[in-house]
């Protein structure tokens, strides 16, 4: 974080915004609490303690999205520490995966400043902004017409994976998607490496992925050739078939629970 100064206790902004967020009177913990311009991404399953807010800059002009956290339960916050190893707040949950996926290649949100404020050993709030991705928009919105789409998904998730790190919430709306097929992976801030039962994680992950491809879309053949290249493989074998029948388990879960709360399935057929 060498690009990043101080310019009031506990808030952190990129070099590049220093004087943006002075102009803009965005320059403090305080500041960022109190900020109410922009357009709230406020979204039904969005937990209390956490808000969205999406806000333009002039000089340099660039769309940017704060995310703040305040009164993060304490349980929330100590799941957190024994996930990344250490005491850490939840904005930094979020940010410092980006920073360790980009050393790997993989492609994640620019912070441009974050920021936390502590009270005792626990968390008050916290924030991040992060820039948005450009030129790019969410596999859930639109899949790409390049016909080697599938392939270059499954080696994305592939290399992801290979990082030890499992996201928790890979679900189409969580990946991003350039003019170029080049993929980013956003929404980091539950993106942890399991000590223990990671195969469990890493099976969710591609559950998650399996449920929100859209059936009218994702036909089975290509769901198949996805598992195949992701696990670098022309064929199937017995603990291959036993993972796709976890995996599809899985969805069924997650298609239960929506079906019950009056919400589309997206892997199902219309």
């Amino acid at each position: 974080m060498n690009n990043f100064k101080e310019l009031n206790p506990g808030f952190f902004v990129h070099d590049n915004f220093a004087r943006c967020f002075g102009r803009i009177d965005l320059a403090s913990i305080d500041k960022v609490f109190s900020f109410d311009k922009g357009k709230n991404l406020a979204k039904e399953n969005l937990a209390k303690f956490r808000e969205r807010i999406m806000f333009e800059t002039d000089n340099p002009k660039n769309t940017l999205y704060l995310k703040r956290y305040q009164d993060t339960p304490k349980l929330v916050q100590i799941k957190n520490w024994l996930n990344h190893k250490k005491r850490i707040s939840t904005s930094v949950c979020d940010m410092e995966p980006a920073e360790k996926l980009r050393e790997f290649g993989i492609n994640a949100p620019r912070t441009i400043a974050f920021g936390q404020e502590w009270d005792g050993i626990f968390e008050k709030r916290s924030f991040i902004i992060t820039e948005q991705i450009p030129d790019s928009v969410s596999l859930e919105k639109k899949l790409p017409d390049d016909k080697d789409f599938i392939k270059k998904l499954a080696a994305f998730v592939r290399k992801f994976h290979d990082t030890g790190f499992r996201h928790r919430d890979l679900y189409l709306c969580h990946i991003f998607c350039n003019s170029h097929c080049l993929f980013t992976l956003i929404d980091l801030a539950r993106v942890f490496k399991p000590l223990f039962f990671s195969r469990k994680y890493l099976i969710k992950d591609l559950a998650q992925l399996y449920y929100s491809s859209p059936g009218n879309t994702i036909s089975k053949a290509d769901r198949l050739r996805f598992f195949l290249l992701y696990m670098q493989k022309e064929k199937l074998g017995y603990s291959d078939k036993i993972m796709i029948k976890k995996i599809k388990a899985k969805a069924l879960q997650m298609a239960k629970h929506d079906k019950k709360h009056n919400r589309p399935v997206p892997y199902e057929t219309k």
